[in-house]
């Protein structure tokens, strides 16, 4: 197409936000008289979300911004079947108690964001369960199923990849993208819904939705997709050895996220602080990529002010200072991670790779053992020769502290209370 007249779309494709649309002249129409209504959804599967979900929030954020309407879809109901893309296998099946919990921290995370209230463009949150819980079987397949053929279902990528691989897929999973779809025609019928976005992993999810409101009620719906962004290395934006890179400060401390964003590829810098900051594109283009030096406080440019987004300004500068601290003085920040312990606990006797496990947080004690062999652990700037010795009071220094390290780039503080 042309290039767009809107606000919203020209924000979409400054920040490199958009793959795939139907009808985007129209789409960009309705977009300029503040018409749009859009809505993401997200299962809750854990008690945050995380950096993989953040170009989908942002879209919000940026529809809001736009003087569009944003809508947050929880799936309180499809989170109890799971959503087979890009999945090997059925997710696990969570009861209602965890899923509530899960909703309420979402909507805290997702607050930090976009504005929610009853204004023509803060946004609102929705629960799938609230119309999926009352549905009848029989009459749902009638009124509903008559519109999807098995056919052009086997068709789509998250069902055909499983297949492929001759690993199974479960009916109930199968019935995931029928209830997608459902999800789009009431958000249409009772909120006047008119966009779905997501990844591009859910476009033939998004064009069942799209179908369904034609068919169903004669109405024109839109959907957006964007790629699903992965940095210059291949990797899948926001995981790491360690896992998510949780947007909770309860899973991930504010230091960590500032670290993560620190530790940024050099060719992905530019690209990224269009995608995950409000900068201008004026700064962000006076940046030289050829300069080590320009590239390095350009990517602490990028750390601070994702951060700030996310975890305010006052943790994310705390953050920045207690960086330089660690690396360019080598004294302790006020932001790295911290394990409280015990007198009672070195009593009963820790090891060295227990203790870097739990202060780092790392997925088992086969992992620390193996950071330990490989030479990269450190006890207060000491390589660490043994994983299997215990930590003893005498090792703290006078203010009951240690300093643990793995690499250059990974700290954290043990504090004995």
């Amino acid at each position: 197409m042309e290039k767009p007249k809107s606000k919203f779309l020209k924000a979409l494709f400054r920040r490199g936000d958009f793959h795939e649309s139907n009808n985007i002249a129209l789409l960009d129409e309705l977009a300029i008289n503040n018409k749009l209504i859009g809505y993401i959804g997200f299962d809750a599967t854990a008690p945050s979300l995380h950096v993989g979900n953040l170009m989908q929030i942002l879209k919000l954020r940026i529809m809001q911004h736009t003087g569009q309407k944003p809508i947050v879809l929880i799936g309180g109901g499809t989170t109890r079947i799971g959503d087979p893309s890009g999945k090997d296998e059925m997710r696990k099946i969570r009861d209602d108690n965890e899923i509530k919990e899960n909703i309420d921290k979402i909507k805290t995370i997702l607050s930090k964001f976009i504005i929610f209230g009853d204004g023509p463009n803060e946004a609102i949150l929705v629960n799938n369960s609230d119309w999926l819980d009352k549905l009848n079987y029989i009459s749902f397949l009638r009124d509903i199923g008559k519109f999807f053929t098995i056919n052009r279902m086997l068709t789509y990528e998250s069902v055909k990849n499983r297949l492929d691989r001759s690993q199974p897929l479960s009916f109930i999973e199968f019935n995931y993208m029928i209830l997608q779809a459902f999800d789009f025609l009431k958000l249409n019928q009772d909120f006047s819904c008119n966009l779905q976005m997501g990844g591009s992993d859910q476009w033939g999810n998004i064009l069942n939705g799209i179908e369904l409101c034609r068919r169903y009620s004669a109405k024109e719906v839109f959907g957006i997709t964007s790629e699903l962004l992965t940095t210059s290395s291949g990797a899948k934006m926001g995981k790491t050895s360690k896992g998510a890179v949780w947007l909770s400060d309860n899973l991930l401390s504010p230091y960590e996220y500032w670290n993560f964003w620190r530790n940024t590829e050099d060719p992905d810098v530019i690209r990224f602080l269009k995608i995950f900051t409000d900068i201008p594109d004026k700064e962000i283009n006076s940046i030289n990529i050829n300069k080590i030096d320009e590239i390095n406080e350009a990517k602490k440019l990028l750390a601070t002010e994702a951060t700030s987004m996310c975890h305010g300004r006052s943790n994310a500068l705390e953050a920045e200072k207690t960086a330089k601290q660690t690396f360019d003085t080598g004294l302790y920040g006020n932001s790295l991670p911290t394990l409280n312990l015990n007198y009672s606990d070195l009593n009963g006797g820790i090891t060295v790779f227990d203790l870097f496990k739990r202060a780092f947080n790392l997925s088992s004690g086969s992992e620390a053992r193996r950071i330990i062999r490989e030479g990269s652990a450190k006890i207060n700037g000491l390589k660490v020769n043994n994983e299997t010795n215990f930590i003893k009071n005498s090792d703290f220094d006078s203010n009951n502290t240690l300093k643990l390290s793995i690499g250059k780039k990974k700290h954290s503080i043990v504090k004995k209370n």
